[in-house]
């Protein structure tokens, strides 16, 4: 599932007709890009949900058929649900094993390989170091299991794979992911790893810039 709904405050202007998604690096579009590496990985059933201008994304994407992928949308009311809201209603669309989640709005050279999960755990979350605009970092790792110590913390990627039942038992909504994560976490039900690689959250038009600056424009399923 690729989480394409919000508004792109941060980003705004280039988001006020805009969705987030489209933006371009190198010429081609942000979703295009994580299409592409998400079709080298192995995957080719892939859920959307949309929001803010998503006829715009479903527009431009379509069925997937020229990405050599499958896309279905789940449709979001006005205002979006957020992450675990997002999630929970697009849980019809995603089946019963465990699925991959990534946020649209990032840069990243993982490899996307899905880990294998123990029966007792929910979640698998790829962290990285914390960059300068989140230097408190989100959760600790130790021995392969996240924690929320203080400290020291690595920051969420946005990039994790789930089971459904981590978000069967949520009302429809609009839900934010944190809690939900925490509450697993305190239960010993999450893992996780350490994403040394490239990682970009971008969250402003200076990073998108900066990002456009560094990487002319590439086949999208190549590596970033």
């Amino acid at each position: 599932m690729i989480l394409a709904a919000g508004r792109g405050e941060r980003m705004r202007p280039l988001t006020d007709r805009v969705p987030k998604p489209l933006l371009t690096v190198g010429g081609i579009p942000l979703i295009e890009h994580l299409i592409g590496r998400l079709r080298s990985a192995g995957y080719r059933e892939l859920v959307i949900n949309l929001g803010h201008l998503g006829k715009q994304i479903e527009g431009y994407l379509g069925a997937g058929e020229r990405l050599g992928v499958h896309i279905a949308y789940s449709r979001e009311p006005p205002g979006a649900l957020e992450t675990a809201g997002g999630i929970r209603e697009a849980l019809p669309q995603l089946g019963d094993e465990v699925f991959l989640v990534i946020n649209g709005d990032i840069w990243c050279d993982h490899a996307l390989h899905p880990p294998a999960l123990a029966p007792e755990v929910l979640a698998h979350l790829v962290l990285v170091d914390n960059p300068a605009h989140h230097s408190e970092g989100d959760f600790t790792l130790e021995a392969g299991r996240l924690g929320l110590d203080q400290s020291p913390r690595y920051t969420f990627s946005g990039i994790g794979w789930y089971r459904p039942e981590l978000f069967a038992g949520l009302p429809r909504g609009r839900r934010p992911l944190a809690p939900v994560l925490r509450a697993a976490i305190a239960e010993g039900r999450v893992t996780g790893e350490h994403h040394g690689g490239s990682w970009i959250d971008i969250g402003t038009p200076e990073r998108l810039h900066s990002l456009d600056r560094e990487h002319p424009k590439r086949n999208p399923a190549q590596p970033g």
